[in-house]
């Protein structure tokens, strides 16, 4: 018994260690992706293809239309018309953060799990339900990872937050 309990104390210390060292050994991909839809759910983040280019190609195209047609007013109804038509094809294309996290490959995840750990670096080994509450607590280390976020779905997923 005294022999058990000795391996477990042994064991326990050896992981303490292994967690001073190296902390990020112990938070694994799933954990950051979980801690990351925790953020941005509840800032209700979302994101969204750009497509102003396009949104400004149909309103000319209706607008040029409807001017040709109709004269003034019709420049203007075409205008209108050709901005609803772009917004009705574009709808719902406005996703939640936490579900583009979740659909994102292995190798996406891995990136932005890399990302993420420069920031959680320095934090001691936690299982993923004191992570998250720990960096839900503290607003500093939120906003980090918020704005990493926010420039990681910018940058290599080309959308609009």
């Amino acid at each position: 018994m005294a022999v058990a309990v000795a391996v477990t104390v042994v064991t326990a210390a050896a992981v303490a260690m292994l967690c001073a060292v190296w902390p990020w050994k112990s938070i694994l991909v799933e954990d950051v992706m979980t801690l990351l839809c925790s953020i941005s759910e509840e800032t209700k983040m979302k994101a969204a293809l750009k497509h102003s280019g396009t949104s400004a190609l149909v309103t000319g195209a209706g607008a040029f239309i409807g001017g040709l047609v109709g004269g003034p007013p019709g420049l203007a109804v075409g205008g209108t018309v050709g901005n609803i038509l772009h917004i009705s094809r574009t709808r719902g294309q406005l996703k939640p953060i936490p579900e583009i996290i979740k659909e994102l490959k292995p190798a996406e995840q891995q990136k932005l799990y890399n990302e993420a750990i420069t920031i959680l670096g320095d934090l001691k080994c936690m299982d993923p339900k004191e992570l998250t509450k720990h960096v839900m607590s503290n607003e500093n280390l939120k906003q980090q990872l918020l704005v990493m976020l926010e420039n990681y779905i910018t940058k290599q997923l080309q959308a609009e937050v």
